[in-house]
């Protein structure tokens, strides 16, 4: 039988909310792990396993698919990790605090691919925006709501 103690895993090469997350994941007692390249330094501290992997396009990704295991907590803005987190039975999160499921992967797929066919064609793509203040409030707020729900499935 499985642990039921989630990790929440984190693509943490360019998670700005990595201080949220560490927060949060006190609060509940869940461990984390933060995985990057060795090309980011990543602060060691109680309940934060650190992960750093070579430099290479998709060595991060590679390492999280590796290990992710049902009911953990990904944290991710890589729609394919995201893919491979839900086809793992994990749940999955963007650091703005939206919740990737099945039905929508498909469309942000494509989204991706078309934008990736526009750059390549020369055309010009916007980037995220900047993160706000309250963009940090809601995934904290969002990845609450999620831990908390895991919490009433355990006691279950």
């Amino acid at each position: 039988m499985e642990p039921k103690v989630a990790t929440i895993v984190v693509d943490a090469d360019a998670c700005p909310v990595k201080k949220e997350i560490v927060e949060t994941a006190r609060r509940f007692a869940i461990p984390v792990l933060m995985v990057a390249s060795f090309d980011h330094y990543l602060q060691p501290e109680a309940g934060v396993r650190i992960v750093q992997v070579d430099r290479s396009d998709q060595s991060v990704d590679l390492y999280i698919s590796n290990h992710v295991k049902r009911g953990d907590i990904v944290i991710t803005q890589d729609f394919g990790l995201a893919t491979i987190a839900l086809a793992k039975g994990a749940i999955s999160l963007s650091n703005r605090g939206q919740s990737y499921d099945d039905e929508m992967m498909d469309f942000l797929l494509e989204r991706r691919h078309e934008q990736a066919k526009r750059r390549r064609a020369g055309g010009r793509t916007k980037g995220p925006k900047a993160l706000t203040p309250e963009d940090r409030s809601r995934f904290q707020q969002k990845l609450t709501k999620v831990l908390l729900q895991r919490q009433e499935i355990d006691e279950l």
